[in-house]
């Protein structure tokens, strides 16, 4: 299975990095894409820029790498409640393309903060959306206080409740997979 996985956030330092990296390390025999949305950086979207430029190619290789894809697993940076702009803005542009932007992908959804909250709320808008854009979420989890639950030395998570639940979490792209 090739698995697609990356951060919906630009931070060079983001843990939703260390958490998607982490997670798609528990999905055992995985071949493993890691995007990094910085690679897809674009202009702000608005139709008059399509109309006066077209859509750049950043965004068709975005899906490219989408529909290369067995699988994907995303978490989601909260900023003030929702996508951060640089994940919403890559998201626009593809959808010009191709408005089923997920391709019909099992998907996971994630999402951690630093905050007790662990971005539950964008997680949230997340999952209710992907369905309209071709995701098939098979599974979502939020990681509360990023900082207490995750081992930055050992990038694993150290809260053996949450891992438990993150395993699970994971494993159910591979469940009910039919040979």
């Amino acid at each position: 299975m090739k698995l697609l996985t990356f951060a919906a956030s630009s931070s060079r330092q983001s843990i939703n990095k260390h958490l998607a990296t982490y997670a798609v390390s528990l999905v055992a025999g995985a071949e493993i894409d890691l995007l990094d949305i910085n690679d897809f950086e674009m202009p702000l979207y608005s139709i008059d820029r399509e109309t006066e430029s077209g859509i750049p190619s950043l965004a068709q290789d975005f899906l490219d790498r989408i529909a290369q894809a067995d699988a994907i697993i995303i978490s989601f940076a909260e900023h003030n409640g929702s996508y951060t702009a640089a994940y919403k803005n890559l998201f626009d542009w593809a959808s010009r393309i191709e408005p089923k932007v997920y391709q019909n992908k099992p998907m996971v959804l994630l999402a951690t903060s630093p905050g007790p909250g662990g971005a539950n709320t964008v997680l949230t808008t997340a999952v209710s959306s992907a369905p309209y854009f071709a995701g098939e979420v098979k599974a979502s989890l939020s990681i509360p206080s990023f900082y207490d639950n995750f081992d930055l030395v050992t990038n694993k998570l150290s809260n053996t409740e949450l891992n438990s639940a993150l395993t699970t979490t994971v494993n159910n792209l591979t469940e009910n997979k039919q040979s």
